[in-house]
């Protein structure tokens, strides 16, 4: 296969990875994180979006909530509320075919490599998840066997305390009594 000329695109695995949020169910990146790895500013890339609007169906991408932008606020740092520079609007999230589908609105090469990273990355994670199905399913197995052996145990520790209970109470002799003769 022979190299092409296209530029390296200096975007990590790792910090792809640490722009991946879990929002409504479902592994999402902002638009503020895509347009800093494409080299262009949020509104660029937001504009780029509103002028294809029809290729963004809600499940590629949707506005995020107050809630869930105060969420992400406080889980890392994003920039303040309006007056400082910051944040003005809820920010778009896109899922994986979002991301995919920003390749073909985005004309730039490194747009283009960019997304390559990342729908590898996103394929990866997939494959990780269905490669461990079986590991997941033995320890869902497990856990179902502990929560079994957890209630059988407590009914066996509750029959203990009611034997315990009644040894201490003085038990009424039984049998006959033994004439003491000499």
């Amino acid at each position: 296969m022979p190299k092409s000329n296209l530029p390296i695109v200096m975007v990590s695995e790792e910090n792809i990875l640490k722009k991946i949020y879990l929002i409504r169910g479902q592994k999402v990146m902002l638009d503020k994180d895509l347009a800093e790895m494409y080299g262009v500013p949020t509104f660029r890339l937001n504009e780029a979006v509103k002028r294809n609007i029809s290729r963004f169906p809600d499940d590629f991408m949707f506005q995020l909530t107050e809630i869930e932008f105060k969420s992400l606020i406080s889980q890392f740092a994003i920039s303040k509320n309006k007056g400082r520079g910051g944040t003005r609007k809820l920010p778009y999230v896109f899922t994986e075919q979002g991301v995919a589908m920003l390749s073909s609105v985005l004309n730039s090469e490194t747009a283009i490599q960019v997304n390559i990273r990342i729908i590898r990355l996103f394929t990866k994670m997939k494959q990780l998840i269905l490669d461990n199905k079986d590991l997941w399913m033995k320890i869902e197995k497990i856990e179902q066997h502990l929560v079994k052996n957890d209630e059988e145990i407590k009914t066996v520790f509750t029959y203990l305390k009611k034997l315990l209970v009644q040894e201490n109470k003085p038990r009424t002799p039984i049998g006959f009594r033994a004439s003491q003769k000499k």
